[in-house]
């Protein structure tokens, strides 16, 4: 508010002095720029949808309605795997989306998403803005004439409803799986049959024995599908990503466009998206997995050797893929050596930390 009176006194003044303008300098320099922006999110995913919402009113709101950005939900204006292409060609300027999505156009787009038995939400994140991925990653958009901006994080997610149990890898032979990405192709090399289907017919697909099986996200998210109703059996952990990182994807040419003020506010609101989405799952999820678990969901974890053959399975996906691209291998060589960085320290500190609060006021046995 102090700033904008200061412009309208530094304008009414220069209007009474006789000078040659009378609106304020930064409004003459300030361009009016209408940006619009595809998501692969529907608005009834609020959290996921949020993020985009968050970037365009932090934009709106730091360029004084100078810089807008109409949002169109899955569906309205593209498909939801159909906005990078959008981006690219620029039939809009930006795009929100998970780069898992397009794991058949590359699989090494995933590393800006989550890959199996990846990096948590804080490795990620400190891999992205201070180690070498976000650099990395957009070595690999370059080819799409689109600059990414990680914008948004689920954290860790769940593994899934199933309708039976899972108790020997064998059980997912045959298993018909809602999953996507990297998750997919891991899953159909032991034996499960992936399964396309869009969340809103996720329940009715379950109740019909169209899939045996749904992985979503976590409690927050998949309270709303209500698919305990049809599939008790609510697995744990999603060791497809150990979080799912969400980007904008920003059409280079209109990137370059922008002046540099406007630039730099896109990349701050990603960030306050970025935080905003972090802190809606943590507060969210823990209620909202009570409240699953009251209404009949059965928690499980996978069994370790099934946990075993799926993380085999990934390390020769990996080895397989590293040896026909060298990008892929050059990112994933890159998030190894991260990962394998960050995990003992996070032992030593978060770890040990949280192991401690979970055990202090516990009933002695």
């Amino acid at each position: 508010m102090q700033r904008r009176a200061f412009l309208k006194q530094t304008a009414l003044g220069a209007a009474a002095g006789g000078a040659a303008f009378a609106a304020p300098v930064f409004a003459q320099e300030a361009p009016t720029v209408a940006w619009r922006l595809a998501s692969s999110f529907p608005n009834e995913s609020p959290t996921l949808f949020a993020g985009a919402e968050d970037v365009a009113r932090y934009v709106s709101e730091v360029t004084d309605g100078r810089f807008t950005i109409e949002i169109f939900p899955a569906g309205d204006l593209v498909q939801p795997g159909q906005v990078l292409e959008a981006v690219q060609h620029r039939i809009v300027d930006c795009g929100h989306t998970a780069s898992t999505r397009y794991f058949d156009t590359d699989p090494a787009l995933c590393f800006d998403a989550g890959v199996p038995f990846g990096l948590n939400t804080r490795q990620m994140n400190a891999w992205m803005s201070q180690g070498e991925g976000l650099a990395l990653t957009r070595v690999l958009f370059d080819k799409y004439n689109i600059l990414n901006f990680p914008c948004g994080y689920t954290g860790a997610q769940m593994g899934g409803w199933f309708r039976g149990e899972i108790k020997t890898v064998d059980d997912l032979r045959g298993l018909k799986i809602k999953a996507g990405g990297f998750a997919r192709h891991v899953l159909a090399r032991l034996g499960a049959t992936p399964v396309e289907v869009p969340a809103a017919e996720t329940y009715g697909a379950l109740e019909q024995g169209v899939v045996d099986a749904v992985a979503w996200i976590g409690p927050h998210d998949d309270e709303s599908l209500a698919l305990y109703k049809v599939a008790k059996n609510y697995y744990f952990p999603g060791w497809w990503a150990g979080t799912l990182q969400l980007s904008l994807y920003v059409n280079q040419d209109a990137y370059d466009e922008l002046p540099k003020a406007y630039q730099s506010a896109l990349a701050l609101a990603c960030r306050m998206a970025t935080g905003n989405m972090i802190a809606k799952y943590d507060a969210g999820n823990p209620d909202a997995l009570r409240r699953l678990v009251s209404r009949g969901a059965q928690l499980k974890a996978f069994p370790k050797p099934v946990l075993q053959a799926c993380y085999e399975a990934s390390l020769a996906a990996y080895k397989e893929m590293s040896a026909k691209d060298p990008m892929f291998k050059k990112l994933y060589d890159s998030m190894v050596a991260f990962r394998d960085k960050e995990i003992p320290w996070f032992r030593v500190a978060e770890g040990s930390f949280d192991n401690l609060m979970a055990t202090l006021g516990q009933p002695a046995a």
